[in-house]
């Protein structure tokens, strides 16, 4: 049983790799195939029956995605206004311009607009507005478009997430009438509540260090923590425990348990009625579920009242089950809730770490002692996780095991339930927040401390199930003859690197509106451009750059080349600068320990030719605008040239094409292909055989203009564009020129046509 179980999660999570959903036709097959396991007998029924469930999670997975994507933004509506009436559905998030907040669709006004049922929106701040707040009920005039987020290798899939969620259109408020104060429901009370404790905590707190932090343990509210604590965190291991997690609501239910169980073994009348074990089990699953309501009810938080759930269940059944089975259960019951659950890290380190719990704590026949069973526990969590680790995130926190030593009682055990009882006698808000402090105090002296993070590449996709073989070895009982051995079924992870395919790659970042470009030779590499910033705490080179470059293995830049100072340019040059070591930088405007760009200026790298064409020695005259002068570098190898122009407008442009030398077979168009670069001559000079239009989608500048596209199209060049294709991976090699759209190589059916 527990086999089929984990082969119907196997179905489900294969259906969220693939690039289309099958035809509801398959689902015809099971009927018979279930007929033949059952009249089948020994293997040949448990491989039929095998084989039904996995066929039966994948199709299962398939029909909640029919339904889900079903309910859309019309693509004639979008960047179209249209009339809604709804209630805010979670809690409003400040965030540098605007509030963003989850919203209801109850009424579409508008006559024949197709509006999902939940939006994503965002109002910009502006002077007089009505404050927002959970529950209220708004007449807003809205314009949407459909889920769109940036794809690029070893990113983040938002558009994903924006499934798992159930949002089928983001977009932003233009302007909004209050219908009502507050729209009573089981979901607007509870945001209600969550938003009058959150006023509460920060209240109380005021400007104290980490007030933040207590606010996140207390009800899920992640954006009041700072960037800077997130680092120390993610450095130090300890991000699990910084926000209502797994591990919190755990404990609240096992402290409800204990608490109840204690409680209930004193009255004889009671235990006459229900076992203490089984009572205890329902207070724990209550105590569960109100403490992830309290945060809002998010996945993560689900997962786990599932899961405790099974195990409440299993109580009550009055069978002996293992648990592994319980865990089996858990895993399909999760699944069944919410097949998307796949996708997110969260869901695979919290069943490996339950599962290398049980491995190392059943079967023993001994009982060992409570130091060696919690020795044995960080020993496996900390090896057993490091594929994980890995693959999702690049990096490991060497000192992890020593912060997760200090933290997890001391949060799980003192800061949680003071903070959690502070929301109602809020004196006690002070107290949790003075033993944070000095635990925050040890996490930064860690995190500085001499290589605290093992930062490497992506490993290779095989070797992660030969990895997780090595664990299993390395994690049996004392007295198995060379567990050792594991040890090398971890090595190709860390010894197989990855590889350039010919003499350079090319890879033009998606990162919306703005431009972001790594190039790299045999041994080295450089990054033209930064991309844009998002917010404070957020820009491209946090999000899209630096998880590509330590996807890649690239740990260190040769160049940084900022071809001038626009903030979609250079937004996310500081946090590449905190976190990869740069060589030098090359910028058209003055930059702390860099130089300027200059015509002329060239080098070679491993047979890679890179001349600077653009601006002029002599300058240009300040009315030229700094688009101008922007930084054009040329890159040649023995395959091709690639042509990287940044912003610069129409008369840079017919100076180098009188000048000659601008030919390339790939070029970065201009401006993302603005109307102010739009020369016939450089299009004509430079004839790409790739023209790449670097935009955010459905910006709102209408970047590329229609005319410059059908310029170069006209020349013959192949259109591309981010904003269509995600990041584009040019491989020069002695077959040619090799090009990889990432939003069609990694194509998944929740990609629409854009």
């Amino acid at each position: 049983m527990r086999a089929n179980l984990v082969l119907f999660v196997s179905g489900a999570w294969l259906l969220q790799y693939q690039p289309h959903l099958p035809s509801p036709i398959w689902a015809l097959l099971l009927v018979p195939g279930m007929f033949l396991s059952m009249s089948a007998h020994g293997m040949g029924r448990k491989m039929l029956l095998g084989a039904c469930c996995f066929s039966a999670g994948f199709l299962y997975a398939a029909a909640m995605a029919q339904i889900r994507l079903a309910d859309a933004l019309s693509p004639e509506w979008e960047g179209r206004d249209a009339v809604v009436e709804g209630v805010i559905s979670s809690l409003p998030v400040s965030g540098d311009q605007a509030d963003r907040f989850e919203f209801s669709v109850k009424k579409v006004v508008t006559h024949g607009a197709a509006i999902p049922e939940k939006i994503l929106l965002s109002r910009y701040f502006e002077p007089g507005l009505a404050p927002l707040h959970a529950g209220q009920k708004w007449r807003f005039m809205v314009r949407l478009k459909r889920p769109h987020g940036n794809v690029n290798p070893h990113g983040y899939d938002y558009e994903g997430r924006l499934l798992e969620e159930g949002i089928r259109a983001t977009g932003y408020v233009r302007n909004g009438v209050l219908l009502d104060g507050f729209v009573p429901s089981p979901g607007t009370l509870i945001e209600r509540a969550r938003e009058e404790i959150r006023a509460r905590v920060l209240q109380k707190l005021g400007n104290l260090p980490h007030a933040g932090v207590i606010a996140a343990l207390v009800m899920g509210d992640q954006r009041s923590i700072s960037g800077e604590e997130w680092q120390t965190f993610r450095r130090t291991g300890v991000i699990h425990l910084m926000s209502i997690s797994g591990l919190h609501v755990t404990m609240i239910a096992g402290l409800a348990a204990f608490l109840c169980h204690f409680l209930w073994r004193r009255s004889r009348q009671l235990l006459l009625m229900i076992p203490a074990r089984k009572a205890a089990a329902v207070a724990g699953l209550l105590a569960a579920f109100f403490y992830s309501l309290l945060a809002g009810y998010a996945v993560p938080t689900q997962r786990t009242v599932y899961m405790l759930a099974v195990v409440a269940a299993s109580f009550w059944s009055g069978r002996a089950n293992s648990p592994f089975s319980v865990l089996c259960w858990s895993l399909f019951v999760v699944i069944l809730v919410d097949p998307w659950a796949v996708l997110a890290p969260g869901f695979w380190l919290s069943f490996l770490a339950v599962f290398l719990i049980l491995q190392v704590g059943s079967g023993r026949i001994a009982r060992p002692g409570i130091l060696y069973s919690w020795i044995s526990v960080q020993w496996a969590m900390t090896v057993g996780l490091v594929p994980t680790l890995l693959i999702f995130f690049g990096q490991i926190s060497l000192v992890s095991p020593f912060a997760n030593a200090v933290a997890i009682p001391l949060v799980s055990f003192v800061v949680v339930p003071l903070a959690l009882l502070g929301a109602v006698f809020t004196p006690l808000l002070l107290l949790s927040q003075a033993c944070f402090f000095p635990l925050m105090v040890l996490l930064e002296w860690m995190e500085k401390l001499p290589d605290a993070v093992w930062v490497q590449h992506s490993p290779p996709a095989w070797s992660v199930p030969v990895a997780f073989l090595g664990i299993l070895l390395i994690l049996l009982p004392r007295g198995v003859p060379s567990r050792w051995l594991g040890g090398f079924f971890l090595l190709p992870m860390f010894l197989v690197l990855p590889e350039i395919p010919g003499s350079m790659r090319v890879a033009v970042l998606d990162v919306g509106q703005g431009l972001s470009v790594v190039v790299q030779t045999r041994h080295h590499a450089l990054l033209y451009d930064a991309g844009p910033a998002f917010s404070k705490f957020s820009d491209s080179g946090n999000r899209v750059i630096i998880p590509y470059l330590r996807g890649e293995g690239v740990g260190r830049l040769d160049a940084m080349v900022l071809s001038h100072d626009d903030t979609d340019h250079t937004g996310g040059a500081a946090s590449v600068r905190a976190d990869i070591p740069v060589s030098g930088t090359i910028a058209s405007f003055p930059v702390p320990s860099g130089m300027r760009c200059r015509k002329g200026q060239s080098w070679n790298w491993d047979g890679v030719g890179f001349e600077m064409l653009s601006p002029e020695s002599s300058g240009l005259p300040k009315s030229a605008g700094k688009n101008s002068s922007s930084c054009v570098l040329r890159i040649a190898a023995d395959q091709g040239a690639v042509l990287l122009a940044g912003d610069i407008e129409r008369s840079v442009e017919s100076r180098l094409a009188e000048g000659g030398k601008v030919h390339a077979e790939v070029l970065v168009v201009p401006h993302h292909g603005g109307a102010s670069a739009r020369s016939p001559s450089f299009a004509k000079e430079v004839s790409p055989r790739y023209a790449v239009f670097t935009v955010g989608y459905r910006n709102r500048f209408g970047h590329p203009k229609r005319e410059i596209v059908s310029l170069y199209a006209a020349s013959g060049a192949e259109i591309l564009r981010t904003d269509r294709d995600g990041a584009l991976l040019f491989d020069f090699t002695g077959k040619g020129i090799l090009v990889r759209s990432w939003r069609r190589e990694r194509a998944r059916y929740w990609y629409q046509e854009k």
